[in-house]
């Protein structure tokens, strides 16, 4: 099966914002910004990854959520309860310094995990938690390579 992820939502409550910190702090380039039935969304994507994008999207942007359900995303969000992404980085150290810099809410300083990876953790202006890992060298402890004469 040919299958490939090609957007992922995060809900942001002030796009201005969420810009400059997808763009000016973290790289990454606007793809589209558009505006329909007093709504906006916004769509944005590392240079490195052409084809796979992140909508900056209002809380509960769906036309069919009632009014009761988006205040409650919008209460979920404004308490840092949503989930956002988690990104890959060849420097995680230097990245956290860049975002720390910039004024990023730290959540986690750089850790090494016991499960293979050097990651960070950050809440971006909305409130969503993102994590930024740094795969090891070589393949992850005690999962690959498989050995097939192992069993």
């Amino acid at each position: 099966m040919d299958l490939k992820l090609k957007q992922c939502f995060i809900a942001v409550d002030d796009h201005d914002k969420a810009l400059h910190f997808y763009c000016d702090v973290l790289g990454m380039e606007v793809r589209n910004d558009v505006g329909f039935e007093g709504m906006r969304w916004v769509t944005v994507g590392s240079p490195l990854q052409p084809d796979v994008e992140i909508v900056l999207e209002p809380p509960g942007a769906s036309p069919d959520i009632s009014a009761a359900d988006k205040q409650a995303i919008a209460d979920l969000l404004a308490k840092g309860l949503l989930r956002g992404v988690i990104f890959t980085t060849a420097d995680c150290d230097a990245l956290y310094e860049r975002v720390r810099e910039a004024g990023g809410d730290v959540l986690q300083e750089p850790t090494d995990q016991p499960y293979g990876v050097r990651d960070c953790a950050f809440r971006d202006p909305a409130g969503n938690m993102l994590r930024f890992l740094q795969r090891p060298a070589g393949p992850p402890p005690g999962r690959w390579p498989v050995d097939p004469e192992a069993g």
